[in-house]
């Protein structure tokens, strides 16, 4: 049972109404996490505002799930990680053996995302204080400082998602089961 109230697009407040109905048109259903924002109309709307952003910015929508998916798992957010995964999939077209490599924060089979994961993770776990050798190894991959900036863009989205969804601690929705995630034991280096 989720320890933040569930809404509905009918019972939300009124200024979250249109924005859980975006929810619904985009993805067929309504996530519990979004159901968890309408609390908030204003954090809806960020979640809209910032979506769109990134949409806009230099990452293709599989870097842009690459970011989502290892923000999700650094930040432990089984909801977010399965959120993810179902996009990583459908929308961004991504191979099982990357979306494992992200869910279980390992080396990813594709050197390009292995180098955008693993520089979101340093940004995450050093609060933005990554390592010259850490932001030589993101550029070495072919990343600029506009890109650089543009990660900690996503962050602040899964941070957003990750942290509400992690506070009120809602039931994994139906459609998303095939994708529930349990944070891997071992990590490689």
């Amino acid at each position: 049972m989720s320890r933040l109230s569930l809404h509905t697009v009918d019972d939300a407040p009124e200024a979250a109404q249109a924005g859980l109905e975006l929810v619904v048109s985009k993805n067929g259903f309504l996530p519990n996490l979004f159901r968890i924002l309408a609390n908030s109309p204003a954090a809806l709307e960020a979640y809209h505002s910032l979506s769109a952003i990134l949409t806009r910015g230099n990452f293709s929508i599989a870097e842009r799930e690459t970011i989502q998916i290892t923000a999700a798992a650094t930040q432990k957010c089984g909801i977010c990680v399965a959120g993810h995964t179902a996009l990583a999939y459908r929308k961004a077209g991504l191979a099982q053996d990357i979306v494992d490599a992200l869910r279980d924060s390992k080396s990813v089979p594709d050197a390009k995302l292995d180098a955008l994961a693993n520089f979101t993770r340093a940004l995450l776990q050093r609060l933005g204080n990554a390592t010259d050798d850490e932001l030589r190894a993101f550029y070495a991959a072919g990343y600029d400082e506009g890109d650089a900036v543009e990660v900690i863009l996503g962050i602040s989205l899964a941070t957003l998602c990750n942290l509400t969804s992690n506070l009120g601690r809602p039931s994994l929705n139906p459609e998303l089961a095939p994708y529930a995630w349990k944070e891997a034991v071992a990590k490689d280096a």
